[in-house]
């Protein structure tokens, strides 16, 4: 009897083949949420400044809730760090511009971990019944811990400085930074819930569930009409009458950290532009100021210590015919402050402020020693370290009332309200960015002053040696604005205001609340799934 073999197709000889296939998914399965997540983080970069897109921050949540969606809190840990990588890498690029990439991937690191933190948080919480709310509150906390460790914090790159251009600006005035940054990504975790449930209804037939819709959409809706309800909020109308300022940006002689090579270049060169305009003013072609607002750093040679120096400025003061506010360098009783001085035109210094929140690695080392033994670039180009001042800055330059925020301080929420509360009429920004060249951090910087100014209800003035100097409405507007690397000035009527938004009276308030908020929903996950795992058990 013949026998005939029908081919048959035997699990041996097919598995070589159907691996391949399998690992390549597994491995698309690892790189698919990576890639999302750094990708959302740089989605979420684009739309700050210089840019005005400051609606691609809502799809960059959208896309960084997905991701975590149901993850364990180590995926969360990790995803949540590559969002973050994705988002400061590009965001804090300029902090490396003249002295390499080792400080800026440093800082970058470091900033990166409190997002993945957030990350891993807001894994833990998407599985509750209203996981926007939870996700968006664990948002601000990061922010929160960010701005106050280590070295006394760092929130740049708060949600809040990206939407200087954007609906939900006026919630500044309501809430300040942390109730515009929670509306903003509250919205955007809802945009991807509203999402996710119309295309699982879709896919399954089923109906909505109504109390996840709720959740969704007024996740949505309620920081909208916030946005619209808190306009009423935002005046640029004067209350204490109008002031005559003018903002002068004298320029420097070179670019990079060796900007204050030549100090009395710098110093002449804000002096000259002042008496410039002194002569226009003569001329009767500009309105005569008020008073005048110089940068910060605008006279590093210490003129209480130097004749020449306070000759210049004695100079430009008289054919001003105004008050000055100078940024100088000052060494008093052995230490060095970055101070702003009141110049009055007959009686000279009159008053004083000293800056309060230095900048690390910048004005002062923080583990002088250790880092020293590490690298000494960083000893040399901080000498000495600069001391903190303790009070308040507010001028009185001809009647009006002038909050000093130097540079730096812009960022943080405590120490532009402290001003305002202390009476400040106008706020004024003296800053100097000219070791950055020409990088994005001017316009980061510029977009936190316009949200200041809404924040508080008050025209803010930003005079920076090297530009962009602005003049900015207590609606956020900028009517003026100078280019970068040139000598200008700007004068303008501006309005004085003494009246005090909600987010000037409750000061810290909301964050607290928000920061409460995301410690319950994360107590209630991290118990509800205690609970689970027991009855797994029994």
């Amino acid at each position: 009897m013949t026998v005939t073999a029908t081919p048959v197709d035997e699990p041996e000889q097919l598995e070589p083949q159907a691996a391949p296939v399998s690992r390549a998914s597994r491995w698309a399965r690892r790189l698919l949420p990576a890639a999302a997540a750094a990708l959302c983080g740089v989605l979420l970069y684009v739309s700050f400044p210089p840019r005005t897109l400051w609606w691609l921050a809502l799809p960059a949540f959208a896309g960084f809730g997905w991701v975590l969606r149901g993850r364990s809190w180590k995926a969360g840990l990790g995803l949540g760090y590559l969002f973050g990588l994705g988002f400061l890498l590009p965001l804090l690029v300029w902090t490396g511009v003249e002295v390499g990439p080792g400080p800026w991937l440093a800082l970058v690191a470091i900033e990166a971990v409190f997002v993945a933190l957030v990350g891993a948080g807001t894994a833990v919480v998407s599985k509750l019944p209203g996981r926007p709310l939870w996700a968006a509150a664990l948002w601000v906390a990061g922010e929160a811990a960010r701005a106050r460790a280590p070295f006394n914090g760092f929130p740049w790159g708060k949600i809040a400085f990206g939407q200087a251009d954007g609906v939900f600006l006026p919630l500044a005035a309501l809430g300040g930074t942390p109730v515009l940054g929670f509306a903003v990504v509250l919205c955007g975790y809802g945009l991807f819930e509203i999402v996710r449930l119309v295309v699982e209804a879709r896919r399954t037939g089923a109906a909505l569930r109504r109390g996840t819709a709720a959740v969704a959409a007024l996740s949505v809706a309620v920081p909208v009409v916030g946005a619209l309800a808190s306009r009423g909020l935002v005046s640029d109308k004067a209350e204490d009458g109008t002031a005559t300022v003018a903002v002068i940006q004298g320029n420097v002689p070179r670019l990079g950290l060796d900007f204050n090579a030549q100090r009395r270049a710098v110093l002449d060169h804000h002096a000259k532009e002042t008496e410039r305009l002194a002569a226009e003013v003569k001329a009767g072609k500009v309105e005569r100021p008020d008073f005048v607002l110089w940068p910060e750093n605008s006279s590093d040679i210490d003129p209480f210590a130097n004749d020449d120096a306070r000759a210049v400025i004695e100079h430009a003061a008289t054919a001003i015919g105004a008050p000055i506010s100078v940024g100088g360098v000052v060494e008093r009783d052995g230490k060095l402050y970055n101070e702003q001085i009141l110049w009055d035109p007959e009686k000279g210094p009159t008053d004083t402020y000293d800056k309060r929140q230095i900048q690390p690695f910048g004005e002062y080392l923080p583990l002088r020693s250790l880092i020293g033994a590490i690298n000494d670039q960083w000893t040399s180009m901080v000498r000495k370290d600069f001391s903190r001042g303790t009070e308040p800055g507010v001028f009185t330059m001809d009647g009006a009332q002038v909050g000093l925020v130097t540079c730096y301080e812009a960022a943080f929420d405590w120490a532009v309200r402290s001003e305002v509360t202390d009476g400040a009429q106008l706020i004024s920004v003296p800053s100097n960015n000219a070791t950055f060249d020409r990088s994005e951090m001017t316009y980061q910087q510029l977009a936190m002053s316009r949200v200041r100014a809404v924040e508080h209800s008050r025209t803010v003035t930003v005079p920076v040696t090297s530009g962009v100097s602005a003049i900015i409405m207590p609606d956020g507007r900028i009517t003026q604005r100078t280019g970068m690397f040139v000598a200008d000035s700007l004068v303008q009527k501006v309005p004085l205001r003494s009246s005090e938004t909600p987010a000037t009276k409750v000061g810290t308030l909301p964050e607290m609340l928000l920061v409460l908020i995301a410690a319950g929903g994360l107590g209630w996950a991290i118990g509800a799934g205690v609970r689970g795992r027991r009855a797994g058990g029994v």
